[in-house]
């Protein structure tokens, strides 16, 4: 591959998105439109790269990675216009220029590498990517001669019935010889009807100056599907839900229903880890390997071992290590930390807590602020109470404890090692080691009460 270079247009408003929210902002599985786009080039080798910006253009500038040149064009008069605003950034460039659109998501670095190599092949000034389609209704045809270079793209509106019938169409991305493409830059005018520089006219331009131009027809048309409305938005996101599962399941996980099960770009899943139907996997979430995920389990930014189980349950900025159970119905919340061999049952709440290996929590527990150890054993109705109206405490419980149902530990407090609670207590003072604490009323019968 001769040196090269992208620029990406993403200027427009997009009006049809009806949203206050610049089009190439809004996401698809949890990832900026504009940074797939992004990311395809550099997949494809071509790491030097600058979006054309305008609408929202300084929200636009910050959502993108450190390294990405950004293009003011402040009034949008076209695609050629948009192409001319970035001549600063390929103008000395001896090589290729590819020109890719901030709202194609779909965009593989598999297709770019395709496109660049037929154009270096042929020896083109500019080589368009296509995709031919049944109804090709609303894009650009590309005519051709019989020797297969093109000649034009013609819009729909200007074709004729011949033109009309052609089903190759025009997908708005192309790879220019820059030094060409530069010269053809110069002829541009705005004579259409809608008074701007088209990037299309370039073709005829390059053909005049003596340079032949042609087409790379991509082997997927969803490649090339761009989003101009919110519908289009959610049909491009389950093409990607599409083909983030589908690498997943050949890398070897096991979804017992792909099409209703949610998993963001930057999810990591292990071999033989089984995803039920209505599991929703996001931010960066890790799973190890043979783990079992429920039905309708959410996980956001969580560390999940080997072995692990979890059963229609949510997990929030989390750890779970290996061969321990969650759920189900349980609620895991940010900075919490669960070891091996663990039990975490149905309806049990853990935020902000650790616990050590071999410890369970089997149900209607609540464990906030707290430090577990090991092989520790939280009765159902457990509640470490931590706030006071004002400030949070915290609650340690060390390793070989049991504490009895319906037990409130009232932080700060401790309960040491080996140390046992009997059931009902609310516990506001340490408890010393292999101790047996009892925090409640002696229980009075009165016989007869009732009939008098």
């Amino acid at each position: 591959m001769k040196k090269s270079k992208t620029i990406i247009l993403a200027a427009g408003q997009g009006t049809r998105m009806r949203s206050q929210k610049s089009k190439v902002l809004h996401q698809v599985c949890e990832k900026n439109i504009l940074d797939y786009v992004v990311d395809a080039s550099k997949g494809s080798g071509i790491a030097d790269v600058a979006v054309v910006v305008g609408y929202q253009a300084d929200e636009v500038k910050t959502s993108l990675c450190p390294g990405i040149a950004t293009i003011l064009q402040k009034e949008q008069l076209g695609t050629g216009h948009a192409v001319l605003q970035a001549l600063p950034f390929f103008k000395d460039l001896q090589g290729n220029l590819i020109v890719l659109v901030g709202d194609a998501p779909l965009i593989r670095p598999e297709t770019i590498k395709g496109l660049v190599t037929e154009h270096e092949a042929r020896g083109h000034g500019a080589t368009v990517l296509t995709a031919e389609f049944e109804d090709p209704t609303g894009y650009g045809r590309m005519v051709k001669n019989q020797a297969d270079e093109l000649i034009k793209i013609v819009e729909e509106r200007d074709a004729t019935v011949e033109e009309k019938k052609i089903r190759e169409i025009n997908s708005g991305m192309y790879c220019f010889d820059a030094q060409t493409l530069i010269l053809a830059l110069k002829e541009l005018n705005t004579n259409n009807t809608q008074g701007e520089y088209y990037l299309t006219d370039v073709i005829e331009i390059m053909r005049q100056m003596g340079r032949t131009t042609g087409t790379y027809m991509t082997p997927d048309p969803e490649d090339i599907q761009a989003i101009n409305s919110k519908v289009q938005l959610s049909e491009v996101a389950t093409v990607m839900k599409k083909r983030i599962n589908s690498s997943l399941m050949d890398n070897g996980v096991i979804m017992i229903d792909p099409g209703a099960t949610y998993i963001g770009c930057e999810v990591i899943v292990g071999q033989d880890s089984t995803l039920y139907p209505g599991v929703i996997l996001e931010g960066k979430t890790i799973i190890g390997k043979d783990c079992l995920i429920g039905a309708n389990s959410r996980l956001v930014n969580a560390e999940i071992g080997d072995h692990v189980t979890i059963q229609n349950s949510t997990i929030l900025d989390s750890s779970v290590d290996d061969d321990t159970s969650v759920g189900p119905y349980a609620y895991i919340r940010p900075g919490s930390r669960i070891g091996k061999h663990c039990k975490v049952g149905d309806f049990v709440e853990v935020k902000n807590s650790t616990m050590a290996d071999g410890s369970k929590a089997a149900h209607l527990t609540y464990i906030g602020d707290g430090d577990v150890g090991k092989n520790v054993n939280l009765g159902c109705g457990t509640v470490f109470v931590n706030y006071d109206g004002k400030k949070k405490y915290r609650t340690t419980v060390e390793k070989n404890a049991f504490i009895g149902c319906n037990t409130n530990l009232i932080a700060p407090v401790t309960v040491k090692e080996g140390a046992y609670i009997a059931a009902g207590s609310t516990i506001t003072d340490d408890v010393p080691e292999e101790s047996l604490a009892i925090a409640r009323a002696r229980q009075i019968n009165k016989v007869g009460y009732l009939k008098k």
